[in-house]
């Protein structure tokens, strides 16, 4: 059988450039969806090269694979062809130059760059494996992914070399420093001076499924980050759904991602799910997010699709979006964690399009979405054939509308789009597996018409007097106030109950200088309108920002344990 039969099979529905959904229901694409996993597969060579032909036998739409865009005018338009081109080029820089060899890591810390692709194009190339990581991260957390790693490759930019710099000694496995840049740094390699004089021609190593593609330090919203592992098919394979179900992109689609290239988040949408499809992956190169640029752009280039996290659609609501149109916007998504229904009925009144959620973890990918041909659910999404289950904490399945632990069925059959392990930590890799389960970690219920309702991370779940507390219907209540941006709830010590639920509040610039005790007492009234009383926060804090992970998730792991340390 060839290496690319598998996949042959999605590029012919895909480039007949319909959306195959629109006329199938939920459960006949349930059943239509059987992906092949072969032996062996890599998504350069299986997928993107196939691309290229489809391309040279005039069977796609003239759209670019990739389109940046850098605000001041410069812009790149790269066919899947040239793509190929460039991503060989990279392979024999990293390969030759370099001398990197199969299995070997790679750190790669760029920003919304046209050289973030190419190297993760090559990375598949060569079988390296790819970590990537945010230009947030701080010398500190350089040192501890480069240790933990044993990377023997760094590739960054003039931003970040010097914090490179000053923990490299530390790091024995680190061999070699590529610097894309203008310039010339001492003990680095340039980036772009290799690539100029590298050969287009390389052969595209043989990769099993199974083998190991790329690891993502999850983004420690509980805790320390963990190596999560990835193979080739779990990316390459496994995200088919979501490209064409969840995103609902064809070849003659322009898709936009806004997420940060350190987050598993833009692997999937800004590489995988579009070119599977075929589609275009547009990108901004935007250094610091500003939703007047998001605007301007969906109003200026022909951005089908979109997708940006909750944080994001939460500073858009804020603004008068009367003056843009979006003109060929038909698609919106979101996800990261939940977002407030307030939040998606205002964008739906500004743009006349709904917010379809998607629910995942970098461990998983994505668990549940709202997939295009189901009822529209805001805050709910179908799961997506894993096997994804409500259970107790004995391993049995529970029945609708009771509360329980999100988790997939891994036995006796292991998806192979699940994260293969923790790296180098088989401990923490078991403590995931309950009975015939893998357990996520967050808390939700199914419903009767089989939607999943995210409750919170099972650590933020709040137990007072005998109550228990999801935190998100809480945050949703209170950012129904006008006077709200956003609130994070946690638990907080008290004698009587146990535990209260406490809610940090970020207020508007109108409500700022407002009286703390009125505004407590107002949202606290409000609260007990919006949801069941008992749930309304007996204590607040009013602060001007709330602490988030590199990916923008709320860290209320921070925000609890500072509470419980009061005590």
């Amino acid at each position: 059988m060839s290496l690319r039969a598998p996949l042959r099979r999605s590029l012919q529905l895909c480039s007949r450039c319909y959306p195959v959904h629109a006329s199938l229901s939920y459960e006949a694409i349930k059943q239509q969806y059987r992906p092949e996993v072969p032996e062996y597969f890599n998504f350069a060579r299986d997928v993107l090269d196939r691309w290229t032909e489809v391309e040279k036998e005039g069977k796609k739409s003239k759209n670019p694979a990739l389109w940046w865009v850098d605000g001041a005018g410069e812009e790149v338009r790269w066919s899947f062809e040239e793509l190929g081109v460039l991503s060989r080029k990279v392979a024999n820089v990293l390969s030759d130059a370099c001398g990197l060899q199969r299995g070997d890591r790679v750190i790669l810390i760029l920003p919304r760059i046209p050289e973030w692709w190419l190297v993760n194009v090559a990375c598949m190339r060569t079988g390296t494996v790819l970590i990537p990581g945010t230009q947030q991260l701080t010398a500190k957390d350089i040192l501890h992914r480069l240790q933990k790693s044993k990377a023997k490759c760094i590739i960054t930019d003039d931003s970040v070399a010097p914090a490179v710099d000053s923990v490299g000694a530390e790091c024995q496995s680190l061999k070699v420093k590529l610097l894309v840049s203008e310039g010339h740094r001492a003990g680095w390699l340039n980036f772009k001076d290799l690539l100029k004089n590298a050969p287009s021609d390389y052969h595209c190593v043989t990769t099993k499924c199974q083998d190991p593609m790329a690891i993502y330090f999850t983004s420690g919203t509980t805790g320390s980050p963990k190596m999560t592992e990835h193979s080739h098919s779990s990316y390459g394979i496994g995200l088919t759904v979501s490209g064409r179900y969840w995103l609902d992109l064809t070849s003659s689609d322009i898709f936009w991602n806004t997420s940060d290239t350190g987050w598993a988040k833009s692997a999937w949408s800004s590489i995988f799910s579009p070119w599977i499809q075929g589609a275009c992956a547009f990108v901004h190169k935007m250094p610091h997010f500003d939703p007047s640029i998001v605007f301007e752009s969906l109003s200026r280039f022909p951005i089908t699709v979109f997708c940006s996290p909750p944080t994001a659609y939460r500073m858009f609501v804020q603004h008068k979006l009367s003056s843009y149109t979006f003109k060929s916007l038909r698609h919106c998504v979101s996800a990261g964690e939940p977002i407030n229904p307030d939040v998606m009925e205002e964008w739906k009144v500004q743009t006349g399009l709904d917010i379809h959620e998607g629910y995942g973890q970098t461990e998983t990918r994505f668990e549940a979405l709202t997939w295009s041909c189901t009822m529209y659910h805001p805050s709910a999404a179908n799961e997506r054939g894993k096997k994804c289950m409500i259970i107790d904490e004995n391993s049995n399945i529970l029945p609708p509308g009771k509360e329980g632990d999100i988790a997939i069925r891994v036995k006796p059959t292991r998806s192979p789009f699940l994260f293969t392990c923790y790296a180098d930590d088989p401990e923490k890799t078991e403590a995931t597996i309950r009975g015939d389960f893998y357990v996520t970690g967050d808390r939700g219920i199914v419903d009767e018409d089989g939607y999943f309702w995210f409750v919170g991370r099972a650590d933020d779940v709040i137990n007072s007097a005998g109550y228990r507390i999801g935190p998100f219907e809480v945050e949703s209540a209170l950012v129904e106030h006008p006077a709200v941006v956003e609130a994070a709830v946690v638990s907080s010590p008290d004698p009587i109950r146990g535990e209260v639920v406490k809610a940090f509040v970020v207020l508007t610039s109108d409500y700022a200088s407002c009286d703390p005790e009125k505004m407590m007492k107002e949202l606290q009234d409000h609260v007990k309108k919006v949801t069941a009383p008992y749930k309304y926060p007996r204590k607040m804090e009013f602060v001007r920002q709330l602490p988030k992970t590199v990916s923008g998730k709320i860290r209320r792991n921070e925000l609890r344990q500072k509470e419980w340390r009061k005590d």
